[in-house]
C-alpha cells in the first residue's frame, strides 16, 4: 500500500531513500483513481522513540498492498511532557485529536507508551487516553491498540486489568496461530514475535473479555486477539513492529542505567536474541564494566557496532502480512464516508460474516 506523503515528515523520505518504499506526492496521488484509506497513528512513545515509531509503524503499514493509497494522521496526546525539539516536530507534522475527530478515521493504530506507576489508571495519560479509545469505539471502523494500548483498552472497556511479572519479559519468542480468522490467513503457523515489557494480560482474561485469541506463545503469552465482532478492535501484546536493532538499544539502556547506580543488578540478555557470539562479547563487556566501576576506571564503549551484523530479524515478513490482512479487511467494510463507521448494510455485531463459520483449530 504505497504510503502518501502529505506533508515533509522525515520518516517518508528516510523509508524512500533508505529502504525502497513507494511514497507517492498528493499531485500524482489525485490522478489515480484510487480509494484512499485515513489511518490515524496515537504515538504516545517518549521523544526519543517518537520518529523511530513512526517509521516502524509506516514501514508495515506501506508494504501491507501494492495499489491502495493510504494517508497517515500522526498524533499524540498533548499531556506528555516534550522537549522543545519533540515539540517542534509534533507541531510541524501532527495534527490535533480535534482535527482527527471532525473529519474521522477508517482505521487507528495506537501505541504503547512508558509508563511510571503500578497503577494505569494513575498515569498522566490515562484520561486523555480513554477519551481517544471512547471516540473510536463509537467512530472508527477497526482500531489495532499495541502493547501497553491493549492493557489499558482491557482495563478501561472489559475491566481485566493486567499484572505484575515477576521478571521483564522481553526477548523474541516462538508463537503459534490458535484459532482461524482472516487476520492471520495465509501466515506461517509457526514464528517469531518480539516482547519487551514488565506486565502481561493472560489468555483467561481475554477470554473473559470474550475475545478471541488468535496467536499465543507457550512462553510469552498472548500475542493477538480480536474483539467478539471480528474487526472492531485488534490486540498486539508483542511489538512486532521491532526493527531488527529494538532490543539491543533496549539492553544498551538498561546496561546505561546500571552503570549510573539507576539498577541494582545487571541485565539479562533478552531471551532467544543474541548469538553466542554476542552473548560472550557481552558477557566480556561486563566484565569490564565490573572492573571499572570497582577501580574507578573509565567507562568502556558499548560494543554496540561488533554485534549488528549478528542480529536478525525474523518476524518482519509474518507482522506484515497480518497488517496486510487487516488492511484489506478495513477497506472492505469501511464507508466511503469517514463520518460513517461502517459501508451500508453490514451488521455492527458481525460485519465480517464470521459468527457461523469461525472455527479452533487443535
Amino acid at each position: 500500500m504505497p504510503l502518501l506523503a502529505h506533508n515533509q515528515l522525515p520518516a517518508f523520505e528516510r523509508l524512500r531513500r533508505e529502504e525502497g518504499q513507494t511514497i507517492i506526492r498528493p499531485g500524482y496521488a489525485i490522478q489515480q483513481d484510487i480509494r484512499t484509506l485515513h489511518i490515524g497513528l496515537l504515538n504516545m512513545m517518549p521523544d526519543a522513540a517518537l520518529a523511530v515509531t513512526e517509521r516502524q509503524f509506516l514501514r508495515l503499514i506501506g508494504e501491507s498492498n501494492a495499489i491502495i493509497q493510504f494517508h497517515v494522521h500522526l498524533f499524540t496526546l498533548p499531556i506528555f511532557p516534550r522537549s522543545e525539539k519533540a515539540t517542534q516536530h509534533i507541531n510541524t507534522y501532527y495534527e490535533s485529536f480535534e482535527k482527527i475527530k471532525e473529519e474521522g478515521l477508517d482505521a487507528l493504530i495506537i501505541t504503547g507508551a512508558n509508563v511510571a506507576k503500578a497503577n494505569l489508571a494513575d498515569e498522566i495519560f490515562w484520561e486523555s487516553l480513554k477519551e481517544v479509545i471512547d471516540w473510536a469505539t463509537e467512530n472508527v471502523p477497526s482500531t489495532l491498540c499495541s502493547c501497553l494500548a491493549t492493557h489499558a483498552a482491557l482495563e478501561l472497556q472489559h475491566q481485566q486489568k493486567r499484572y505484575r511479572l515477576a521478571t521483564k519479559r522481553w526477548g523474541v519468542y516462538t508463537h503459534y496461530v490458535t484459532q482461524q480468522h482472516p487476520l492471520v490467513n495465509g501466515i506461517n503457523t509457526q514464528f517469531k514475535v518480539p516482547h519487551s515489557r514488565f506486565n502481561q494480560i493472560d489468555r483467561e482474561q481475554f477470554e473473559a473479555a470474550n475475545l478471541s485469541v488468535l496467536v499465543e506463545s507457550k512462553k510469552a503469552g498472548v500475542h493477538l486477539a480480536v474483539s467478539a465482532d471480528g474487526i472492531r478492535t485488534v490486540y498486539f501484546q508483542g511489538h512486532p513492529e521491532y526493527d531488527a536493532i529494538s532490543l539491543i538499544k533496549e539492553y544498551k539502556r538498561e546496561v546505561l542505567r546500571f552503570i549510573a547506580g539507576d539498577l541494582s543488578d545487571y541485565p539479562p540478555f533478552p531471551d532467544h536474541y543474541f548469538d553466542q557470539y554476542t552473548q560472550a562479547l557481552f558477557n566480556e563487556y561486563q566484565d569490564k564494566i565490573n572492573n571499572a566501576l570497582a577501580n574507578s576506571k573509565a567507562i568502556p564503549e558499548f560494543p554496540e557496532k561488533l554485534v549488528l551484523k549478528h542480529l536478525h530479524n525474523t518476524w518482519h515478513d509474518t507482522a506484515a502480512a497480518i497488517l496486510s490482512n487487516w488492511m484489506g479487511l478495513v477497506y472492505k467494510i469501511t464507508h466511503h464516508d469517514r463520518k460513517k463507521v461502517l459501508m451500508d448494510g453490514l451488521d455492527p455485531n458481525d460485519p465480517l460474516g464470521l459468527k457461523s463459520t469461525t472455527t479452533s483449530t487443535p
